[in-house]
């Protein structure tokens, strides 16, 4: 039935229902036997009433909305129309007919149309639902958080346009809201019964609605969630929330990144502003996950150009037109240049003069690095060198560098090649005007690089899942995480600091591979295997982020330290240099003995107890 048939069809009854109102009205009144008298008040009356409520109801929209989705502001119209139309019906009818309307009359009548014109419209409503509750396909949806949140997103479920959800119930800790109804639906109980409401009421997705607490705890529920195997999502962040932009299509899958339960980074921004501000910034690396992320929050504190600087021409290509796209008045240069190249990287300093160098090109896969030691050198260690010479030859005002938690205590060619770096910026920083810092963390979740991308291929596939050891831990943080504190920690450098950044707890990598088969919707071992495939050259079983002799030293920032070792001897680190550039092109063997010579520190203990930071 096309629109314009319902809504004439709804007219009629709406007719229909003033007659039937009017004449129960006189027939209540009169107890059944109307007077003659009477009959032809009620006859005027009933067409007087019909001709102006109807116009009313015209008037105030009430064939122009779809009663599917009826609301309390709808009930509100259906009084306005009714009202306004009775009331013209009562002074019109007593005009023409000369007699006063007896009071209960009226009253009745006023009342009956209110009942019955609304229930329509909301019966129409419930039979809807109703209907669509019935279809056995839909999604069987609990939310967890019986607060405004959790009211908005049921509002949205309860909507029978969105057909493919069944809203089952609420969950809360807050004992006091149990059995008490929000919408109809039941507050079913708290979270030491997720597992048995799961089960008894055939649960088969999960919306966690409770924005405004910790990370902690919603890492806590989500881990309690994920556990009955069934689908979970999250609501976006709190200011959605306070904006009042909440709907079922800004609700998200719950990723690993929210299993780590860290708090979002408070930053200073006018410090960093400060030092970034219409100033010349060069990001080398900039096509790599960490390079790329620091030129996305790099260029919102507006710097006079921002230097996209990278080997590979499609990522610095993809990062660039990004960019531009979002910020069209800022200046970003794509720069094609390797950093082992010192001519080449010398034209870009004599050109651009930068203010500013995040130095986040290096070598980073450690088994790869292992079987291409000469590649990690001239790389991580060469490289660097000459960025870092060239930023205090013209004169930059800081030069940060990226760091690793594999540099301390190393017991790779990688993490060998990022300590050394470490040291060349440390005997730089005793002579020049250029600030230099590094900033030592660990491993990042969503890098091209880390075993997330991994472990989703292998689940795609079917499994297994490969994991090198059951005790492997690594710290982790999230990419735009780690870059805020990277940029934060250059606006505390003095020179010569190596910044350590809060990483929280170790993550068994394990554990994370459960989690993350788990999100995927499978059972580990039962649906998707886990296997373990032994430790691989370079890797320790444990990372460090401080050496054992290194004094940590706080910040004004509680997620960011100073680890201070000893100074370096400048003359006999540029000696090393010369030997190690002699060595390059030697057996691997050689290679690697001499690396460790140059770090006294590398391969004594590879699976040492972790160092905490304070």
């Amino acid at each position: 039935m096309s629109l314009r048939k319902k809504m004439l069809l709804l007219f009629i009854i709406d007719m229909a229902v003033i007659w039937f109102s009017i004449w129960s009205s006189y027939a209540l009144r009169f107890s059944g036997n109307i007077p003659e008298s009477f009959l032809s008040q009620m006859s005027v009356y009933g067409l007087v009433s019909s001709l102006l409520c109807g116009l009313s109801m015209i008037y105030f929209g009430m064939y122009r909305k779809l009663w599917q989705y009826a609301s309390v502001g709808d009930l509100i119209l259906i009084c306005k129309s009714v009202v306004v139309g009775s009331l013209a019906s009562i002074v019109v009818t007593t005009i023409c007919y000369g007699q006063k309307l007896p009071l209960p009359v009226v009253l009745r009548n006023v009342e009956t149309m209110l009942l019955l014109i609304g229930g329509s419209r909301f019966a129409w409503r419930m039979l809807r639902t109703r209907v669509i509750k019935t279809d056995g396909t839909r999604i069987r949806t609990l939310i967890y958080g019986a607060g405004e949140c959790g009211a908005m997103i049921a509002k949205e479920l309860l909507n029978p346009n969105l057909r493919d959800r069944e809203l089952v119930g609420f969950m809360d800790d807050d004992d006091t809201k149990h059995r008490m109804h929000i919408f109809g639906v039941a507050v079913l109980g708290n979270r030491s019964r997720l597992s048995d409401i799961v089960s008894e009421y055939r649960i088969k997705e999960i919306i966690i609605a409770i924005p405004s607490a910790p990370r902690s705890e919603i890492t806590e529920i989500i881990s309690r969630c994920v556990t009955t195997g069934v689908k979970v999502k999250l609501i976006p962040a709190m200011d959605h929330v306070i904006k009042g932009n909440i709907t079922f299509n800004t609700v998200r899958e719950v990723e690993v990144e929210d299993l780590l339960g860290r708090e979002s980074v408070a930053t200073d921004l006018e410090g960093i502003a400060n030092y970034v501000h219409n100033k010349v910034v060069l990001v080398t690396g900039a096509g790599g996950s960490i390079g790329s992320e620091l030129c996305r929050q790099i260029i919102g504190f507006e710097p006079d150009k921002l230097l996209l600087l990278g080997h590979g021409e499609n990522s610095i290509y993809t990062i660039g037109m990004e960019l531009r796209n979002i910020f069209p008045e800022s200046q970003t240069i794509s720069i094609i240049a390797d950093i082992q190249d010192r001519s080449r990287m010398e034209e870009v300093f004599k050109e651009f003069h930068p203010h500013v160098v995040f130095h986040a090109a290096a070598h980073k896969h450690v088994p790869l690095m292992e079987s291409n030691p000469t590649e990690a050198i001239k790389n991580n260690v060469f490289g660097t060198k000459n960025v870092a010479d060239l930023a205090a030859k013209y004169g930059a005002e800081r030069f940060v560098l990226i760091s690793s938690d594999k540099a301390v205590n190393p017991s790779s060619v990688m993490g060998t090649t990022k300590r050394i770096a470490e040291m060349y910026i440390q005997s730089l920083s005793t002579h020049s005007k250029t600030k230099f810092a590094a900033v030592r963390f660990g491993n990042v979740l969503g890098s091209r690089g880390s075993v997330i991308p991994l472990f989703k291929e292998q689940i795609a596939r079917g499994g297994p899942v490969t994991v090198t050891h059951p005790e492997m831990v690594r710290f982790f943080m999230t990419i735009p995480e780690a870059v805020q504190l990277v940029i934060q920690a250059g606006a505390f450098s003095d020179g010569g600091e190596i910044f350590v950044l809060d990483m929280g707890k170790p993550v068994r990598i394990v554990t994370l591979a459960e989690d993350l088969i788990r999100l995927s919707g499978f059972e580990p071992y039962k649906d998707i295997p886990i296997e373990f495939s032994g430790v691989r050259d370079g890797e320790k079983l444990f990372e460090e982020l401080l050496f054992v002799e290194e004094e940590v030293a706080a910040t004004q920032h509680d997620r960011i330290f100073i680890g201070m070792l000893n100074e370096i001897n400048r003359f006999e680190l540029e000696k090393e240099f010369k030997r190690l550039e002699q060595l390059i092109h030697e057996e691997k063997k050689s290679i690697k003995v001499f690396l460790d010579q140059m770090v006294p520190s590398a391969h004594r203990k590879s699976n040492r107890d972790l160092v905490r930071i304070p």
